[in-house]
């Protein structure tokens, strides 16, 4: 009866997650089917799941993804790191905040494609570039949700701590990490999000490898089955992303709790 009972559960949870994209595929395959747009334009859902078939069996799927892959990892870890300490100080230290802030709110507002001629300008093409251009989206939304988490701190805690001549490494441990853990985890889900996209975007513009540069390849070689299958890829990427870093989210969350 229970296994009868988790089955339904399970079943009742799972189904609705494809109904959207089972529509989605059968609205595109019905577009294609009426001829509606010439093939120029739009694909029919089997000439994209034959190309990426193509590129899987070619090997230079999976090269393009590793590559991007890569460059998140590298650059996504550098910018949250950075951004996770300089939040803290900003948040622990006034001068620092008032010093600083002013400049990082105007800098946050700027979007990470707008840089990106400049960043040619001074790394090039090479992967320096998109490492970088990764590190800076990744970089503020970590940052802010740090400093709010650390601003959120009750003053009394501090005090306490001063009083009782904690060391450092228990005001961190103790303190400072358990009180920000679920904003800035919410903050580095948001900004892996984000990272992947502005990769992508910078692929396109200027790479030699990557899930953009092969989308925009096939669109040079007027290939809108192999872009199809870039955007496919970029989406289900994304997707994957976020569900896992909820999935580990919601796992450290329950840990702080316990």
């Amino acid at each position: 009866m229970a296994n009868k009972l988790f089955s339904t559960a399970f079943f009742q949870e799972r189904v609705p997650l494809f109904i959207s994209p089972l529509l989605l595929l059968g609205g595109w395959a019905w577009v294609c089917q009426a001829g509606i747009f010439p093939e120029q334009i739009l694909v029919s859902p089997l000439r994209v799941y034959e190309a990426a078939a193509e590129l899987w069996n070619s090997g230079d799927l999976q090269m393009h993804l590793q590559h991007s892959l890569s460059r998140l990892a590298f650059g996504f870890c550098a910018g949250s790191l950075l951004g996770l300490v300089f939040g803290v100080l900003m948040g622990l230290f006034k001068p620092v905040a008032q010093y600083c802030s002013p400049l990082f709110n105007a800098i946050r507002q700027v979007p990470t494609i707008a840089f990106i001629p400049m960043l040619i300008l001074i790394f090039g093409v090479e992967e320096t570039f998109k490492i970088v251009v990764v590190a800076k989206a990744a970089f503020f939304p970590v940052s802010l949700a740090a400093y709010d988490a650390v601003k959120g701190i009750p003053r009394s805690y501090f005090e306490v701590a001063r009083v009782y001549q904690l060391p450092a490494r228990y005001l961190i441990t103790r303190i400072i990490l358990p009180a920000t853990v679920p904003p800035v985890l919410t903050g580095l889900r948001l900004s892996l999000g984000r990272s992947w996209m502005v990769l992508v975007a910078a692929e396109l513009l200027a790479a030699d490898s990557g899930i953009g540069q092969m989308m925009e390849l096939g669109r040079q070689m007027f290939r809108i089955d192999i872009v199809m299958v870039g955007v496919f890829i970029t989406g289900l990427v994304g997707f994957v992303l976020d569900r896992g870093f909820r999935t580990l989210e919601g796992h450290l969350v329950k840990w702080k709790y316990r």
